[in-house]
């Protein structure tokens, strides 16, 4: 039979890329006549970059990002003709802050990486956005490209505060012609109850109160610049670069399915006989945009079975059948939780090969 093995990244412990290779040779190890298929996913956040140039090819630019906190960090961008390929995360990511101290990031270096592209000749560049560590509204990024306000706008978000007046002007400037595509898993608006600061905040370190406070400062930011595009969907992403990048001119599209398209999914689902997904923790978060949900919807279109193969499996079957999946396995389940963190990479192949006596032939 055919397999086609299309996970997300395992959040902490390996890359989709690793975890697709992972997954195959448990798979080869069961049922060695079987033909494998990989294609690892990502919805806009860490990995795109990595995702997309597994599938794609092209040229990797390495480049020089700003962090949250100011300090130089590597990053890479990926050229496939004129198209750019930006990671937000490599220069915003949560990674960067320890999930801390939120208020205080600024995503100057994600304007950097465009106008990265943008000097590198790109005439569309498509930012990835998710696993940010940063709430400044995107504010820092039009920093990057020029723009000006009645407030410092490179030094985080907390420094809003008062905002009344902003100038895009030379911003919209520096990306004046070029076709700017915000991919992301969120949908969320820039402020409100279900906005970049009250849903997550508290994994960028901002408590309840933090979180009030930013979203009333986001709100000032948003009645400076466009209150109408604050309320767009996903642009609360990536702590508000979504609705940087909405300010600019860009558009936002769902990231799996733009990475689905770029890979020609479904495609390659019509011509398996199983598809394969999987990520660190398959819970009911993974109906909103996640890479299960995405991977799953595009093998029942192609009338193909689905299977998770995570690290938790937080869902029952009914909520598992609901999300698209025709069974879901964990690795702490399989193996337990120690070896699941000390040697991932083996316990997923271990964990595949378990799953392979199952559905191969």
């Amino acid at each position: 039979m055919r397999v086609l093995v299309a996970p997300d990244k395992f959040a902490g412990t390996l890359t989709a890329v690793e975890a697709a290779e992972a997954i195959a040779a448990g798979w080869r190890r069961q049922a060695p006549d079987d033909e494998v298929v990989l294609a690892p996913m990502s919805d806009g956040g860490p990995g795109f970059v990595d995702v997309l140039h597994a599938s794609l090819g092209g040229e990797l630019l390495a480049v020089v990002a700003e962090a949250p906190q100011g300090h130089e960090v590597p990053a890479t961008i990926l050229m496939v003709g004129d198209t750019a390929y930006v990671e937000s995360a490599q220069a915003c990511g949560v990674h960067l802050t320890g999930g801390k101290l939120g208020e205080f990031g600024t995503t100057v270096g994600v304007g950097r990486l465009l106008l990265e592209a943008v000097n590198a000749g790109a005439t569309r560049v498509v930012v990835g956005l998710g696993g940010s560590g940063t709430n400044d509204g995107g504010a820092g990024l039009l920093a990057a490209l020029g723009a000006d306000a009645d407030v410092s706008l490179d030094v985080g978000g907390i420094f809003l505060d008062g905002v009344t007046t902003a100038d895009l002007s030379i911003a919209r400037g520096m990306v004046d012609g070029i076709e700017i595509i915000a991919a992301t898993d969120v949908d969320n608006p820039l402020t409100g109850l279900f906005g970049a600061s009250k849903t997550f905040g508290a994994q960028k370190g901002l408590d309840e109160e933090m979180q009030v406070l930013m979203d009333g400062i986001l709100e000032q930011w948003a009645a400076a610049t466009d209150r109408r595009l604050a309320l767009e969907p996903g642009a609360g992403a990536a702590g508000g670069v979504g609705f940087a990048l909405l300010l600019l001119g860009g558009r936002r599209v769902s990231g799996i399915g733009l990475v689905a398209e770029a890979v020609g999914l479904a495609g390659r689902a019509r011509e398996a006989d199983l598809v394969i997904t999987g990520e660190g923790a398959f819970d009911f978060s993974s109906r909103a945009g996640k890479v299960p949900a995405g991977v799953a919807a595009v093998a029942a279109e192609a009338l193909r079975p689905c299977v998770a193969l995570a690290g938790q499996v937080l869902v029952g079957p009914r909520e598992m059948r609901a999300l698209g999946m025709d069974a879901a396995y964990s690795l702490v389940d399989a193996v337990g939780e120690e070896r699941a963190f000390r040697d991932p990479e083996g316990a997923l192949t271990e964990l595949a090969a378990r799953v392979a006596r199952t559905w191969s032939g």
